[in-house]
């Protein structure tokens, strides 16, 4: 996106709408908003309501997407905000709406467009270019559905589609909008700068005791210690049930022996094939020219087995396969049809099989390698077993034994020991914990919001009983006692009086800096007077600036409408700057590619913007109302 657009996000986000088929993510339904009708449902499209229980579907959803997306990087908090929950929400009630108005105009897609869009998925043809339809419902399996579901759902994403498509596609920009917006992207300023650092005014600067007492005052925030705990803590989770389960010989072995199919490999057969196609209605001259062309092609074979796979390259009719020689790859069962796989498999290594007629002609068939079954001895399987067999045991050890740590934590509240006796587990002590965490301290269980939200409780401070058992990762759960409570203390002034007088000096220093520019910046207003101006230089949004970026930004926006024009900046941390604009300019030789790109991106945003404007419309057609307020967005543990 070029720096316009990327300079302007605020002006630039009421245009625009981005649709993730089959689910639409919208910003604001404030003017949908019916504040506590909850009892119509969290929401009401065209007289039907959006259940609680869907929104918490769609909010698992979305975490479930997220999560195979970003992987390691996944950090579910960001969908437990309320502004996430209603965007989820929001997202529904658009969704709504827009089937709302395909029923009601009677959109839809013909068969025939579902069955060219199905054969089309990768992976679903067999070596004969044949439609793979096995294939296809076990891959619909896999996902909980069947192929009249995913019809239904085909049809509706691509009526969408067509919907959304009639009306972003039909948008333009106009071009001389693109180019003046591309003029202002490209646009060169030349500038001139005069600074006044902070560092020149830190010698005048005088502070006096009042002035540090003043900014102590001010700022009685800085200077305050939180309040802190010293806890007692212990932590269950997997490594401390591991040290429990133990996995016998009997159990391995009668594990092996009940799933010995798990242990054993099957036959793997590989296999090439010389097809003469042969059409079903062929005439007896045209079966009689293909079996003829086969029995020659065959006799060649004969004659040179070992040259299968050329004569496969120059004379099957396979274009699935003849340009590999006629490999078919590994074979499987029922991947091919019946005479062809029957021979496969009556074939020894290295044989090659007489004429083979199946539905799509003849085929010479040869088997190149063959694996024999193999079965994994017990000794190699038993570590594979053990570990298997001890998860499992785990998985339901884990179960118990966190029962027991959750009850026990709460019902004998007074301690922590009761419970780390019972289950073997350590007490640790940690010191200095804060309400919220602390990045210094990583992922260790304590540093965790939840349970330090516990902690700090008032029944744990005021009489140190143990909180309850909390999650604070995934099978690892926490429990902690208040060992000693410091409330929140101010620093002491003298403590601190050096750090006041760091900062003061500067502020001070800055304060003059700002002062002394500002005073040159209304002189040369006045004058048009240059003289102190540093060298000119060129400032555009399309390069990278050669001033500070704070100054560049604060350039590129000044009025230039008369020139020379001047802007004062202050820098951050640096002084305080002035900066003559005395010429404006296109670039000699602008960048063609680029502008194309832009004109491209303010037509797909015009587009947005319209299709926005559309889905609002269709919303208010069909009377859509949120009947949930943002203090009803709370972070449901169950929606997880």
């Amino acid at each position: 996106m070029f720096d316009f657009v990327r300079n302007n996000k605020r002006v630039m986000q009421g245009l625009l709408l981005v649709i993730i088929l089959p689910s639409f993510v919208l910003v604001g339904v404030e003017s949908y908003q019916n504040r506590g009708d909850a009892a119509a449902g969290v929401a009401t499209v065209a007289g039907q309501k959006v259940t609680q229980q869907e929104w918490e579907e769609a909010q698992r959803r979305q975490i479930d997407q997220a999560r195979q997306m970003m992987g390691a990087q996944f950090d579910q908090k960001m969908f437990e905000t309320p502004e996430a929950k209603q965007a989820i929400l929001n997202n529904l009630v658009a969704e709504r709406a827009v089937n709302a108005e395909i029923a009601a105009s009677h959109l839809t897609v013909g068969d025939a467009a579902i069955a060219r869009q199905i054969s089309d998925i990768p992976g679903l043809r067999k070596p004969d270019g044949s439609f793979d339809m096995e294939q296809y419902k076990s891959l619909l399996a896999a996902q909980g559905l069947t192929p009249s579901m995913y019809d239904q759902r085909l049809r509706r994403d691509m009526t969408v589609q067509q919907l959304v498509g009639s009306i972003q596609q039909t948008a333009f920009a106009p071009r001389s909008m693109a180019s003046r917006l591309s003029d202002i992207n490209d646009q060169e300023r030349e500038v001139q700068e005069l600074v006044f650092p902070i560092a020149q005014y830190l010698p005048q600067v005088q502070v006096t005791d009042a002035m540090v007492k003043a900014y102590y005052d001010k700022n009685a925030a800085l200077f305050t210690i939180p309040e802190q705990v010293k806890a007692e803590y212990v932590v269950f989770d997997a490594d401390a049930v591991a040290s429990k389960v133990q996995v016998s010989d009997a159990e391995i072995n009668e594990y092996y022996n009940k799933n010995l199919k798990v242990y054993t490999t099957p036959e793997q057969r590989t296999a090439s094939h010389i097809l003469i196609n042969l059409a079903r209605d062929a005439k007896p001259a045209d079966q009689a020219a293909a079996k003829a062309k086969a029995e020659a092609v065959l006799a060649d074979v004969r004659k040179n087995p070992a040259n299968f796979a050329e004569i496969a390259k120059a004379q099957s009719q396979d274009q699935g396969s003849a340009a590999q020689g006629g490999d078919l790859g590994v074979v499987e069962k029922g991947a091919f049809v019946k005479p062809v796989e029957d021979t496969i498999y009556a074939l020894k290594e290295g044989e090659t099989s007489g004429l083979v007629q199946s539905e799509y002609g003849y085929h010479i068939i040869k088997v190149t390698a063959l694996k024999p079954a193999a079965q994994k001895p017990l000794a190699d399987a038993k570590a594979e077993i053990a570990a298997d067999l001890k998860k499992q045991k785990m998985s339901k050890q884990y179960s118990e034994m966190a029962e027991v740590f959750t009850n026990m934590v709460y019902e004998q509240s007074e301690s922590l020991k009761p419970v780390a006796d019972k289950l073997g587990l350590k007490i640790e002590t940690v010191d200095a914990l804060t309400r919220k965490p602390n990045p210094a301290l990583a992922t260790a269980p304590f540093n965790n919001e939840k349970f330090l939200t516990a902690l700090f409780g008032v029944d744990a401070v005021k009489n140190k009983r143990n909180t309850e058992a909390v999650e604070v990762s995934p099978s690892v759960l926490i429990s902690g006692r208040v060992v000693e409570f410091k409330p929140a203390t101010k620093r002491p002034l003298a403590e601190v009086d050096a750090q006041i007088r760091q900062r003061v000096t500067l502020e001070e220093a800055s304060r003059m800096a700002r002062a002394a520019g500002e005073q040159k910046l209304a002189a040369v207003k006045a004058s048009g007077d240059a003289t102190g101006f540093g060298a000119a230089t060129v400032v555009a949004r399309t390069k990278q600036p050669t001033i500070n970026t704070t100054a560049a930004v604060a350039v590129l926006k000044a009025d230039v409408s008369k020139l020379p024009a001047y802007v004062g900046v202050e820098v951050p941390g640096q002084g305080y700057g002035v900066y003559r604009i005395g010429k404006v300019s296109q670039p000699a030789t602008p960048d063609a590619a680029r502008r194309t790109q832009e004109q491209q991106q303010i037509g797909q945003l015009v587009g947005q913007a319209e299709m926005y404007n559309f889905v609002e419309s269709l919303k208010t057609k069909a009377k859509a109302k949120v009947n949930v307020t943002p203090s009803q967005l709370g972070v449901r543990s169950d929606a997880q």
